[in-house]
């Protein structure tokens, strides 16, 4: 059975477009409230979302399909989505519920589903939603229809968890940073953590409205942060997405440090001292090579999975690995979380900056990264990349690049886009198999 609605990270689209629309949210309530209901027990299902203003409607519509089937909600408001994870195993709740679409602009929207353990469901369990959508529901009879509340503590019991994994040994005192909240989940949560650590705090991004979340502050858009921290003559700045799940650092001087170095860091950090577990650390195919040689040269080891933070947290579980994480900033820490968690990263980057002294240029940048060139080509569906004549290209691409750099084509899990990336010693060549491949898509699509 193909997949209709899930991508790599829950669903998402446009909202009051198929598949984001109030009906199919209440269906997907009432489809996984159906599959959680297990045992005699009261059900529980805890629910969070963003800032953006298409949250209140689907927040409504998702209480009215769990509740319709039996379900109590709770409702935490926003938080990130670490939150979520964390207070759904924590309250023993038999699901949890994340309304963001993440990265991307208020105009959409997406839910994200958590097991009762905090751990993102399943390809299975998501395939078996699917199915129970074309089902009609189960009601559950009027004296058994769920509750929904509001509890009022979460943030402050998100708070208290995430400042419990920096260092009890250690203090942020003189250090100056910039947080930027991309006007997000995080815009209370991660300057209150930072600033009872004893950080001076400048804030950028923390006044959501429902439109501008994303908009132009954010992982994926740090050049206010960049010009911030410059201007404050800051130590360092730290950048999270909507959602919270995603981190990128800004050095003193305004450079970006994106997630390959921040998981080298850890990695290194974790492993001096007798932390790290599973010889390395998990990240996908599109991390840089240079990480990759960067460990070989600690005598570590980097193990690549599919595109998607939880496709990295199931091989870190499989094969005993406590660091992993994505090149975009998703970075997973599962001595702490059990999904990517930008305000508990930063915490450890934050950690090694304070005990080594050094600026965090000198500290954050471990290896040279390859010339790297990624970019999208949309399509309108059908199969481009089974064609002959992107296949010969393709090919000629890699015979090119053997030995010396890397290529990964892949259909984006989240956007009708092919993404093609090349990285190698030869920047000219990378850019030249990228330009071609990206043509020969564009034709056949």
């Amino acid at each position: 059975m193909g997949r209709r609605y899930f991508g790599t990270d829950g669903i998402r689209g446009l909202t009051n477009t198929v598949p984001m629309t109030p009906e199919i949210a209440m269906r997907v309530g009432q489809a996984a409230g159906a599959k959680f209901l297990r045992g005699d027990h009261k059900h529980r299902v805890v629910i969070g979302k963003d800032t953006r203003l298409s949250g209140y409607m689907m927040e409504s519509a998702l209480i009215a399909g769990f509740t319709s089937v039996g379900m109590d909600v709770v409702m935490v408001g926003p938080v990130p989505t670490p939150a979520v994870a964390m207070l759904t195993r924590s309250m023993r709740a038999d699901l949890g519920v994340m309304i963001s679409a993440s990265h991307n602009a208020y105009q959409d929207n997406g839910i994200k589903l958590f097991g009762p353990d905090g751990y993102k469901l399943s390809d299975a369990d998501e395939l078996e939603i699917e199915a129970l959508l074309e089902v009609a529901p189960k009601l559950a009879d009027p004296e058994h229809i769920g509750r929904a509340k509001k509890i009022e503590d979460a943030r402050g019991r998100y708070i208290h968890f995430a400042k419990s994994t920096f260092p009890d040994h250690l203090r942020l005192d003189g250090l100056k940073l910039v947080v930027d909240c991309a006007n997000g989940a995080a815009y209370n949560v991660a300057p209150s953590a930072l600033w009872e650590l004893g950080a001076d705090v400048e804030v950028i991004g923390v006044n959501p409205n429902g439109f501008n979340i994303n908009d132009d502050v954010g992982s994926t858009k740090p050049a206010a942060l960049q010009k911030k921290v410059v201007e404050m003559g800051a130590h360092i700045g730290i950048a999270l997405d909507g959602d919270a799940d995603r981190l990128i650092i800004v050095d003193e001087r305004g450079q970006i440090v994106d997630g390959d170095q921040l998981m080298a860091l850890v990695t290194k950090s974790w492993h001096a001292a007798g932390r790290l577990k599973g010889g390395g650390l998990v990240a996908t195919v599109m991390s840089n090579l240079g990480l990759e040689r960067y460990l070989g040269g600690l005598g570590l080891a980097l193990e690549r999975a599919k595109v998607g933070d939880r496709y990295v947290l199931e091989a870190m579980r499989a094969k005993g690995f406590n660091v992993g994480g994505e090149q975009s900033g998703h970075i997973i820490l599962s001595d702490y979380s059990t999904t990517g968690d930008g305000l508990v990263a930063a915490l450890q980057i934050l950690a090694v900056l304070v005990e080594d002294g050094r600026p965090a240029s000198e500290v954050l940048t471990l290896f040279d990264p390859l010339p790297q060139l990624l970019k999208n080509v949309r399509f309108n569906g059908g199969q481009p990349l089974d064609t002959d004549s992107v296949k010969g290209v393709i090919a000629a691409a890699e015979a090119r690049l053997s030995g010396t750099g890397r290529l990964v084509i892949r259909k984006s899990g989240t956007e009708p886009l092919i993404r093609v990336m090349a990285e190698g010693e030869d920047m000219g060549l990378v850019e030249r198999v990228v330009d071609e491949i990206c043509e020969a898509v564009a034709k056949a699509a």
